[in-house]
């Protein structure tokens, strides 16, 4: 019993730093446990960013212009409120007249997944841009994307919250990131990506 309670413990993928008691324990219950504590690991290890409305943005609507090729439907990021060396925080307000709201769907509006996805890539664009000197000389572009995951729908009225950080150094022009979207406090999406940055012709 007690080999079977630190191997299903040990399915939390964390070391436990404490003191178990456990009164008749058995698998299910165990795995249960072991599920509850994943979970709760896991909303204290991904905050969502703060965000106070009133703040002047880092670059603002017409500055990611400056350094994005996308325009009106595909700009999918209104502000940065945040950058650091590795991580951005970036802004999108979904409103009722999103283009893609007239097919997807009619009677049940929904943001579609693959441009959650592609506006988290935009601001992790930004991010690498910001890295390099003359960043409007430069374009980002899609490698792979990996591990996506949507966690519940995005609809009109939402605020979109970017938070997006380099996994490792940027290599020969590629980077990889890990990117999170929330609304309000829950994560909504996320990914890994890899992109890359190509000189402008």
């Amino acid at each position: 019993k007690l080999l079977d309670v630190i191997g299903d413990l040990a399915l939390i993928g964390k070391p436990i730093k404490g003191r178990i008691i456990a009164t008749r324990p058995g698998h299910t219950i165990n795995n249960k446990f072991a599920r509850q504590m994943r979970k709760e690991i896991r909303l204290h290890e991904i905050q969502a960013p703060a965000y106070d409305c009133n703040r002047e943005p880092i670059m603002d609507v017409n500055r990611i212009r400056e350094l994005l090729p996308h325009r009106y439907p595909f700009q999918l990021v209104d502000k940065v409120i945040e950058i650091g060396a590795n991580y951005i925080v970036g802004v999108k307000n979904v409103t009722a007249n999103e283009p893609f709201f007239q097919g997807h769907f009619p009677q049940e509006p929904v943001m579609p997944g693959v441009l959650q996805v592609e506006a988290m890539a935009q601001v992790g664009g930004l991010l690498v841009l910001n890295s390099v000197d003359e960043p409007d000389r430069y374009s980002t572009y899609f490698l792979k994307i990996d591990g996506v995951k949507f966690r519940q729908k995005v609809v009109p009225g939402d605020t979109l919250i970017f938070r997006v950080e380099l996994l490792a150094p940027i290599r020969r022009g590629v980077s990889t990131m890990k990117g999170y979207v929330f609304v309000g406090e829950k994560v909504v999406c996320e990914a890994e990506f890899m992109a890359q940055i190509v000189k402008n012709k």
